[in-house]
């Protein structure tokens, strides 16, 4: 039965009370921060105006960034939704927490959930006093805990029309656009809040993910205008690794033309469109915060969980470890703290995000924790910081994009892509000199491949990334995708 939106958001506030709820065992520290994160969903970097996009404007996100900081090069560790998600919640890369695929791969690996007694930044706070929600997207497949209040889209976000939701374990069908949804509960949520507690709230849109339907008032944008090409559109990467992959814009399944051009530009544009209605819900999430006079306490962070290929090699979706694909966003705003138009250009990931909300929580840190807080660059204090991350990729065969397992490690100047199952293959790229990578120097440059990889396996080391036991096994069953 379909019901309306206001319908719909009085039945999740019922399933909320219904929900257990912890209390803090201590005070809660004074003036403690709400906390709102916004997330989207293969969102990247430079789908936004505040980072330079020219086509796309996005007013609403760029005041986060514009009244607090942006952060230019972060990073995900896993370029794939569930791993991601559970690496941001977990401080954790996707060999420790579990959660190493969508939920296809090797059958014995975990199927896209996190463990029972799992802890996350969420638990932590929930368990620390913070009123706790969860309104959108979750894509794990287990269900949310730590949460006081959660309303979630089915398996990768549903349909962007007329979704189905789980609210608290009421089953629900919604009305209108998914992001138009997710912004009218994040309003409500923030209007029926305790009020004597701090709150944490996730708000996860689905865009701008497949299959990128906009909201009606956004179908025509960008009608009149043609999509400028990338740089790498007719480049072609000869690695057995690319020849597999089943990525080709040129054979999308989303369109029905093999017209690589016209794929291309109906791609673009509904990925754009679909982010209208993010920042216009944004925009309202702001305003009430403003209204409700929440602001000044509120922590506000937008990210994605990955990035997206937009024609570059002539390829979309994500998984590969080039930057179009692993760069995303990272607008942090927090009045009093973190100054207006701060920008940084630290290696900064996904594994970090954890540890950062708790410490700035004044939260103790999990030792078990992999990140590090980054709340010391939000603050423009001078502390060492790493100078190269770890990256890594687990779901083959999936047989709708066929991207190999491969592990890499990235510096500010160099790029270490280690395809690791038979035939084993390396990619090297000099991202000063060429930032598209589209120059392969691995076979040119094995002294530099054989310190990189010694530089990765100290790492993968130090983080207790271990290789499945006996001899590295072959590529299985996928074969060449038409590119």
């Amino acid at each position: 039965m379909k019901i309306t939106r206001r319908t719909a958001i009085k039945s999740l506030a019922a399933a909320s009370l219904a929900a257990p709820r912890l209390f803090a065992q201590r005070p809660i520290p004074r003036n403690a921060p709400n906390i709102l994160f916004i997330m989207t969903d293969d969102q990247r970097k430079d789908a936004l105006s505040i980072y330079g996009n020219p086509i796309l404007k996005t007013p609403g996100i760029d005041r986060i960034g514009a009244e607090g900081a942006r952060f230019d090069d972060f990073f995900v560790t896993n370029s794939l939704c569930a791993p991601s998600r559970a690496v941001y919640l977990t401080g954790l890369y996707s060999h420790m927490n579990g959660v190493t695929t969508n939920g296809f791969g090797d059958p014995f690996r975990n199927q896209g959930g996190l463990r029972e007694d799992q802890e996350t930044f969420v638990s932590l706070l929930h368990d620390a006093g913070w009123y706790t929600g969860l309104i959108g997207k979750w894509h794990l497949r287990s269900l949310p805990a730590g949460f006081d209040q959660w309303a979630i889209f089915p398996g990768g976000g549903g349909p962007y029309l007329d979704p189905p939701m789980n609210a608290n374990g009421v089953p629900l069908r919604m009305r209108g656009h998914s992001d138009d949804i997710v912004g009218d509960q994040t309003l409500e949520f923030l209007d029926k809040r305790p009020k004597d507690r701090p709150f944490l709230l996730l708000m996860n849109f689905k865009s701008p993910h497949r299959n990128w339907v906009p909201a009606k008032r956004f179908e025509n944008a960008f009608a009149g205008i043609d999509i400028p090409l990338p740089r790498t559109y007719e480049d072609r990467l000869d690695t057995d690794a690319l020849r597999r992959a089943r990525m080709a814009i040129a054979s999308m399944p989303d369109f029905k033309s093999t017209d690589k051009d016209f794929n291309y530009q109906a791609l673009v544009k509904n990925y754009y469109r679909t982010l209208l209605s993010v920042d216009e819900n944004v925009g309202r999430a702001l305003a009430a915060l403003d209204k409700l006079e929440l602001a000044s306490n509120t922590l506000i962070l937008f990210g994605s969980d990955n990035g997206f290929f937009l024609g570059e090699y002539g390829l979309y979706d994500k998984r590969l470890m080039y930057d179009p694909a692993i760069r995303v966003p990272m607008l942090v705003r927090w009045p009093g703290r973190v100054q207006p138009g701060t920008v940084d250009s630290s290696l900064v990931t996904n594994v970090d995000v954890a540890p950062t909300l708790l410490e700035i929580a004044g939260i103790p840190v999990p030792p078990w924790m992999q990140g590090t807080s980054f709340l010391p660059l939000l603050e423009r204090k001078l502390v060492e910081w790493r100078d190269a991350f770890y990256y890594e990729f687990h779901e083959y065969p999936d047989y709708d994009h066929c991207a190999r397992k491969h592990r890499g490690l990235r510096t500010e100047k160099w790029k270490l892509i280690e395809f690791w199952e038979k035939p084993v293959e390396y990619e090297l790229y000099d991202l000063q000199k060429d930032p598209d990578e589209t120059k392969n120097l691995a076979s040119s440059n094995p002294r530099m491949v054989r310190e990189l990889k010694s530089r990765m396996e100290a790492l993968r080391r130090e983080l207790g990334a271990v290789d499945p036991p006996g001899a590295v096994p072959a590529v299985g069953p996928c074969t060449p995708g038409a590119r």
